[in-house]
């Protein structure tokens, strides 16, 4: 259940985000992008209920976010995901990763 919280704060994050880019347009899908981030912040707190660290929740959380983000940005917006971009979200990714392996230890 814990993962599934996780999980789910990290697609409403990232929801809000990409929406906050076409809300510039359409003002009205500021709504969105509002219930977007309440929506990720209230599952990342039950998250944290649910016992996972708040380093390891938040990581995982904002490492996935930005990943997701500029995926999605390439694909929805034609926004340039270049090599060099790329090797550091694997960075990013491995980052959060140690900081998970530091944590069970």
């Amino acid at each position: 259940m814990t993962w599934l919280l996780l999980a789910s704060a990290i697609i409403c994050e990232v929801t809000a985000t990409l929406f906050l880019k076409r809300a510039i347009d359409h003002p009205a899908l500021y709504a969105v992008v509002v219930a977007g981030y309440v929506a990720a912040f209230v599952l990342l707190t039950l998250t944290l209920k649910h016992g996972l660290g708040i380093g390891v929740a938040y990581g995982i959380w904002a490492a996935c976010g930005v990943a997701l983000t500029a995926v999605a940005s390439k694909v929805f917006f034609d926004e340039p995901l270049t090599q060099v971009m790329m090797i550091g979200l694997v960075f990013i990714i491995a980052g959060v990763l140690l900081v998970e392996i530091g944590a069970s230890h």
